[in-house]
C-alpha cells in the first residue's frame, strides 16, 4: 500500500504505503508496465513529495492540534503514521506530541531513509522510529499505538474495511485512528486561463478520477466500498469523533517555492494523465510548462495554490 500524503482528494503519487505528499495527479504506481508512475525515481519526486507536504504543514498541524485538544484524546504515547512516504508529517506529529515514540510506516526504502534524515535535522530522533512494511501482509508487525494517521494511504489498499478493521486492532482503549480521505481538487489557475477551452483543471481532474478508479481495480483483493468514513468507522468497532476539513489557500502571486512547486506537480500530472488528455489540453499544458512561454505557469500572475484536505477521526472506545 502507499500513497504520499498531503492530496486530500485522489490527486498523488503513489506507491504501496506512502502517504503525506500526493503530487496531485496519482501517480500511482499499480499501473502496468512502461506507465511513467511504476518507473519512479524517488531521488526527483521524494523532494516533490516533500515540499508538497511542507506547503500543506500548517494544515496537518492544525490538525494534529484538534485531535490531542478533543476531551476525548488520549494520553499519545505512540503514533503510527502509516503511508508516511518522506516524513514531514511524522515529525510534525513528533512534534505536536512530545512525549509520544512516532513511527513512520512505508513500503520504499528511500522514502524512510528522507524521513530519517529529517527528523535527525529537526532534533527528534530520539523519538522517531522507520518500518519499511507493505500492507496489509505486515500488519502484525506494527504494534498497538495510540493515534494513527493515515494520509491518504487507505485508498490504496483494495479491501478497506479490513485494513480499518486492522488498524482498529492496533488500538490501544481510547486510541484514534485519523484518516485523510476526500477533501477537494487542488486548484492553481482560474477556470479560464485565456488559451484553450476553459475548465482545463477540472477536466484534469476528471481523467485524475478516472486514473484513479483504474487503480483501485487493479489492487489485491479490491473491493468497492462507499466512502461513508463514520460507518465504516462503526462497522469496525470505532466510534466516529468528527470531521473537519482544513484549508491551504495561498493566493496569486505566489513566492518562488510556491510556484516551483506547482510547475512542478503540473509536470507530473502531465506525465501521468498521458492519454486521458485530449490533444488540444495536452498542447496548452505544454505551453503552460513552458519556461519561456509568457503565458506559462513560470510567469502567470494568476497562478495560485488552493486545496482542502478532510480529516475523519474512529476511536477505541475504553472498556
Amino acid at each position: 500500500m502507499s500513497s504520499h500524503a498531503g492530496h486530500g482528494h485522489h490527486d498523488a503519487p503513489a506507491t504501496p504505503v506512502h502517504a503525506h505528499a500526493h503530487a496531485h495527479a496519482h501517480a500511482h504506481a499499480h499501473g502496468p508496465g512502461g506507465d511513467p508512475a511504476t518507473d519512479i525515481d524517488w531521488d526527483v519526486l521524494g523532494p516533490l513529495l516533500e515540499q508538497e507536504a511542507e506547503l500543506n504543514a500548517a494544515q496537518y498541524e492544525e490538525a494534529a492540534r484538534w485531535i490531542g485538544a478533543l476531551p476525548t484524546a488520549p494520553k499519545i504515547r505512540r503514533v503510527l503514521d502509516v503511508g508516511s512516504g518522506p516524513g514531514v508529517v511524522s515529525c510534525l506529529l513528533a512534534e505536536v506530541f512530545p512525549e509520544a515514540e512516532v513511527v513512520a510506516v512505508d513500503a520504499t526504502p528511500a522514502l524512510l531513509e528522507r524521513a530519517k534524515n529529517r527528523a535527525r535535522r529537526l532534533g527528534v530522533i530520539d523519538r522517531f522510529q522507520t518500518l519499511e512494511a507493505e500492507l496489509p501482509e505486515d500488519f502484525g508487525r506494527l504494534g498497538e499505538a495510540d493515534l494513527i494517521w493515515a494520509g491518504n494511504s487507505l485508498h490504496h489498499l483494495g479491501d478497506q474495511r479490513a485494513a480499518l478493521a486492522g488498524f482498529a486492532g492496533l488500538l490501544r482503549p481510547g486510541g484514534t485512528v485519523a484518516l485523510v480521505e476526500g477533501g477537494l481538487p487542488t486548484r492553481r489557475l482560474p477556470r479560464d486561463i485565456g488559451i484553450g477551452q476553459p475548465g482545463l483543471e477540472a477536466r484534469m481532474g476528471a481523467a485524475a478520477a478516472t486514473r484513479f478508479e483504474h487503480m483501485r481495480s487493479e489492487l489485491p483483493g479490491a473491493k468497492r466500498e462507499t466512502e461513508d468514513w463514520s460507518a465504516l468507522f462503526t462497522a469496525v468497532g470505532l466510534v466516529p469523533q468528527g470531521t473537519r476539513s482544513f484549508l491551504l489557500d495561498l493566493p496569486a502571486p505566489l513566492s518562488r517555492p510556491a510556484r516551483d512547486h506547482v510547475v512542478a506537480s503540473v509536470t507530473r500530472e502531465r506525465e501521468v494523465l498521458g492519454e486521458l488528455l485530449t490533444a488540444e489540453d495536452s498542447a496548452v499544458l505544454d505551453r503552460l510548462l513552458d519556461p519561456e512561454d509568457r503565458e506559462g505557469l513560470h510567469h502567470r500572475p494568476d497562478v495560485h495554490l488552493l486545496a482542502a484536505r478532510t480529516v475523519h477521526l474512529g476511536r477505541r472506545d475504553t472498556p
